[in-house]
């Protein structure tokens, strides 16, 4: 676990780093799965209004209900490493 949590934190930082901005699609895949692994199943209500954002970063993080901790830090490394 602790290997894994080392490789996780390198990747969050590799991704702040990265030469191209991902697409939308791709930056919502990596908010929901980085909340995914440090706060579990989301926690909180959904915005109100026009928060299109907020909504969107909701949803996404509300379709990795259930993933467990570890499956979500393994899946962000992967998706950071794709992206380098």
């Amino acid at each position: 676990m602790m290997e894994l949590e080392k490789d996780f934190e390198q990747a969050v930082s590799n991704s702040k780093q990265l030469v191209a901005k991902p697409d939308n699609a791709t930056l919502l895949k990596l908010y929901s799965l980085y909340k995914q692994a440090t706060q579990g199943d989301v926690n909180t209500e959904p915005p109100s209004g026009f928060d299109f954002v907020g909504q969107a970063k909701h949803d996404a993080w509300t379709s990795q209900k259930g993933k467990s901790k570890e499956t979500a830090m393994s899946e962000y490394i992967s998706l950071v490493k794709s992206l380098m």
